[in-house]
C-alpha cells in the first residue's frame, strides 16, 4: 500500500542524521536479539563500522521510543533488545529504498555517466 510504505520509511528518515546507525542496528537485531556490546561487535563485523557507547545507546532509546526495537527482560545487568514487527516492516522497506539508489548510482557509473 502505498500510504504504508511511505509511513514506513518516514519511521526512519525521522531519525535524521541517526538513521545511519538506526539502519545498522536494526540490521542487527534482524537476526536476533542483542545488548549493547553484541550489537557493536556485530556492526563492526558486517558493516566495518564500530558505533561509539554514546551513539549506540541514544539510538537504541529512539528507536525503542518510536516502537521499533523493544528491551527483552533478563536476568543480569545486560539488557538485550529485539527488533518489533514495525521494525521488521521499517528496516525492509529502508533497505528496498536503500537497494534502488544504489543501483541507480552503480548502473550510472558503470555507464559512465558523470565522470569528468
Amino acid at each position: 500500500m502505498p500510504g504504508e510504505k511511505r509511513g514506513s520509511s518516514e519511521a526512519l528518515t525521522a531519525l535524521g542524521r541517526y538513521a545511519g546507525s538506526a539502519t545498522l542496528i536494526l540490521s542487527s537485531l534482524a537476526d536476533g536479539e542483542k545488548h549493547g556490546y553484541a550489537l557493536t561487535k556485530d556492526i563492526e563485523a558486517f558493516a566495518g563500522v564500530r558505533l561509539a557507547p554514546g551513539t549506540l545507546y541514544e539510538a537504541l532509546a529512539r528507536l525503542e521510543r518510536q516502537g521499533l526495537i523493544e528491551a527483552v527482560p533478563s536476568q543480569d545487568r545486560r539488557r538485550p533488545y529485539r527488533l518489533t514487527a514495525l521494525g521488521a516492516r521499517v528496516l525492509g522497506t529502508h533497505l528496498a529504498d536503500q537497494r534502488r539508489v544504489a543501483e541507480v548510482g552503480l548502473r550510472r557509473l558503470a555507464a559512465g555517466e558523470g565522470a569528468t
